[in-house]
């Protein structure tokens, strides 16, 4: 299978653009891609900083349904590559800026909430429909954006917020028209690999040191409910429901 993604390094600045159409949706091997990259920019002396965006549709819709409607067993696997993914980005030595547009979905939350900074043209809509595919997971990304009670109502309804919404509530550093997205990345970038990547790298640790409680640890305890929700009737009606386009039956 090719790489679901193209990456191109200038000026110290990686760009790695998500590319599988139609709406980047990742099986589990596909997310061990990506996850190997960005793990491969973090050493690579030559990347000050990584910028990941997409071309397509939208940013990310998250897992391969498919894969998990056909064989639940591949939870594990698709587990396995969200959290070394989500790890990857956020526990990199460089900082990360992910650049959005239209949908950012289930995985797509998970990238952008385990970010740096985040950018997004104001076509983007961000939500977790995780409960309407049988599945948990994100919650922590989620909260790492927005506020708790605003999670709970997106994780409990499945309801997307737009670009304006999420730029009130603080996740977003900046909303540009969909030209001028990747534009506006460069730009942060060229003022971050201007400084010294010793004490880049050194702020990050730093940062990330701080925060409160492991994300890491956070989205594993998320992750064993996931597997938890693949025991249950309702978790396979629910995938069966969304591949077949049809209501779910509980």
């Amino acid at each position: 299978m090719s790489k679901p993604f193209n990456t191109a390094i200038d000026n110290g600045i990686a760009e790695m653009i998500l590319d599988h159409p139609p709406v980047n949706a990742f099986d589990s091997a596909g997310w061990f891609a990506i996850a190997d990259e960005i793990d491969a920019l973090g050493e690579n002396d030559d990347v000050r900083v990584i910028i990941i965006a997409a071309a397509g549709k939208g940013f990310c819709a998250g897992v391969d349904i498919k894969e998990l409607a056909a064989d639940g067993s591949k939870i594990v696997d698709v587990n396995k590559g969200n959290y070394e993914t989500f790890r990857a980005i956020h526990r990199n030595p460089k900082p990360v800026i992910v650049a959005l547009h239209s949908f950012v979905l289930g995985g797509g939350i998970g990238m952008a909430g385990a970010a740096d900074i985040i950018l997004c043209s104001d076509c983007a809509r961000f939500g977790v429909p995780e409960i309407d595919r049988g599945a948990m997971g994100g919650g922590a990304h989620l909260q790492r954006m927005f506020p708790v009670q605003k999670v709970r109502y997106m994780y409990f309804t499945g309801e997307f917020i737009d670009a304006q919404e999420a730029y009130r509530l603080g996740a977003v550093e900046r909303v540009v028209p969909r030209d001028e997205l990747l534009p506006a990345a460069r730009e942060i970038a060229a003022k971050i690999a201007e400084k010294s990547p010793a004490m880049v790298r050194l702020a990050k640790e730093a940062l990330t040191g701080i925060e409160d409680g492991n994300l890491e640890d956070k989205y594993r305890w998320e992750q064993g409910f996931t597997l938890e929700a693949y025991t249950m009737g309702d978790s396979q009606e629910s995938r069966d429901a969304f591949v077949q386009k049809r209501d779910a039956k509980f």
